[in-house]
């Protein structure tokens, strides 16, 4: 379990704090401190000087402004200077202590046999000094609660305190699969970054920061008008093509940067005693650590773009990876980037220590009626849209009435195809020690649970479920999501499905109906 407890200033250091085996933080956070203030202040310093120079003259804008840096800089240099100052830490045989606070001295505690992770991050200022933050989490979900943040501790102290708290007994069986390595970076796995969905997000964000910082500057108008200067002679289709293409192609850039900053240096690693390690980033250096024993499946995800080149990456479903409101980094559950699919199958076998994946077991596919589900519900979203459109085209305007038609006659085949291909990806069934669900069309989910860490199964069925004779099953679990669905499966099938499964779990609630002679 995790205490905390806040008490009143001490008017110095609290002399249970002082003894040889209580730490200080590095001292130069305070250095880092001071020069990530002075980039803050440098980038601001410039538009502000701008600004001023307007009202005081160009000579009294540079001394309000320098005065100004070096106000914040040196506030921001003394703050925490006085945080270390004020913080000690302390790994004891059963508990790590971190005591911290200046007017409110908190002092919060770790039992070390409920502690599931160790993560060093280090960004680029960090990396030249030598210097990481140590995360150590408990992997329940109450927020900052279960995690005490250590930052900064020289590197080679944070690799010692990785090790020595997530020490274990070994968990897998001797020689079953090889310590080590298990797959690093390849270059060409780049390749996937601008198929993902980043690409597009990226390049609206784009658009967006340029019409965002002119406006900020005034000079909204302005930016406006040159893009319509422009494009004077093009019709305003092909304009609104080219600027498209140019926002794709910005996004493409952006997704490749943000790949090779992400997983530049990536490796996946076992350790002695059953520890699972991703080490990545290029300029903010990560590593995550997962004990085996908290492993309970993985989740091969296959996002549309990525889908249609033959890739997955791989997820872990474990316990002990909550995510807290201080995370800076979403993917801290993922064992393997967009890689080749055969690729993603022997990693996910070699995680699990198993032959084969899992993932790649023979599925049940689900019945027609499914299918049918899948195609009413792209129809009606797309004839809703497109119905209101033509009511309002007669009411108000033409022109509705031809993006009324224009949207029915790409709607239509899109949504087609879309439900289709979920149909395609629906499934499920039993592989060895694993249940195997899989769904989902842009991002393709086949998830691969153990069964033994399956708590419980939801059955539901609406109205409309039961006159099609399907139902969806939900089996939950501490891991991962907490929860892994078949969608639309047969309901007797389903029903032996689950109960086989999990023996014992669903039986209670089952009433088996006589074999017709």
């Amino acid at each position: 379990m995790s205490a905390e407890a806040v008490v009143s200033p001490d008017a110095g250091d609290d002399d249970r704090t002082t003894g040889p085996d209580w730490r200080r933080l590095d001292r130069r956070t305070v250095l880092v401190s001071a020069l990530v203030t002075v980039g803050v202040a440098a980038g601001a310093a410039a538009p502000t000087t701008l600004g001023l120079s307007g009202r005081f003259g160009l000579g009294h804008a540079v001394a309000w402004v320098l005065a100004g840096a070096l106000l914040l800089i040196g506030s921001a240099a003394a703050g925490d200077y006085v945080r270390w100052r004020r913080t000690r830490y302390r790994v004891g045989a059963e508990r790590v202590e971190l005591h911290t606070g200046l007017f409110l001295v908190k002092k919060r505690s770790l039992a070390r046999e409920r502690i599931r992770s160790v993560d060093l991050t280090a960004h680029p200022l960090q990396r030249v000094l030598g210097l990481v933050t140590v995360r150590i989490g408990t992997g329940e979900h109450s927020g900052g609660e279960s995690t005490l943040e250590l930052d900064p501790v020289p590197k080679a102290e944070g690799e010692r305190l990785r090790r020595e708290l997530l020490e274990r007994t070994a968990t897998g069986a001797p020689g079953t699969h090889r310590e080590g390595e298990l797959v690093a970076l390849d270059p060409r796995w780049i390749r996937y970054a601008p198929v993902s969905f980043v690409a597009p997000a990226l390049g609206g964000a784009a658009a967006g920061a340029v019409m965002q910082v002119s406006d900020w500057f005034g000079a909204q108008v302005q930016v406006i008008d040159w893009v319509g200067d422009r494009f004077r002679d093009t019709s305003l289709t092909a304009m609104i093509v080219i600027l498209a293409v140019a926002a794709v192609a910005a996004g493409v850039v952006g997704a490749l940067g943000l790949w090779v900053e992400m997983w530049w240096s990536y490796r996946l690693e076992r350790e002695p005693g059953g520890t699972l390690r991703i080490r990545r980033g290029l300029l903010t250096s990560r590593s995550v650590s997962i004990e085996e024993r908290r492993l309970r499946g993985v989740d091969l995800v296959e996002p549309f773009g990525i889908r249609l080149f033959g890739a997955a990456r791989v997820d872990a479903i474990t316990t002990g990876l909550a995510k807290d409101d201080e995370e800076q980094h979403g993917d801290h559950n993922t064992l393997l980037p967009a890689a080749p699919r055969p690729v993603a199958e022997t990693v996910a076998a070699d995680v699990l220590r198993a032959t084969t994946s899992p993932t790649g077991a023979p599925l049940t596919g689900h019945p027609v009626a499914a299918r049918g589900r899948r195609l009413r519900r792209a129809f009606w979203a797309v004839v809703v849209p497109v119905a209101v459109q033509a009511v309002l085209g007669v009411l108000l305007t033409p022109v509705l009435l031809w993006t009324a038609l224009g949207c029915a006659a790409v709607g239509l085949p899109l949504g087609v195809f879309v439900a289709l291909d979920a149909y395609r990806g629906l499934g499920h069934g039993l592989s060895g020690d694993y249940l195997v669900v899989r769904s989902g069309t842009v991002r393709r989910s086949t998830a691969a649970l153990e069964r033994a860490g399956v708590i419980g199964w939801t059955v539901r069925q609406t109205y409309f479920q039961r006159r099609s004779g399907v139902l969806s099953l939900t089996a939950t679990t501490a891991a991962g999501a907490g929860a892994y669905t078949a969608y639309d499966a047969d309901a007797s099938e389903g029903l032996d499905f689950a109960s086989q499964a999990v023996p014992g779990l669903l039986e209670p609630f089952l009433e088996r109906t006589p074999a017709a002679g």
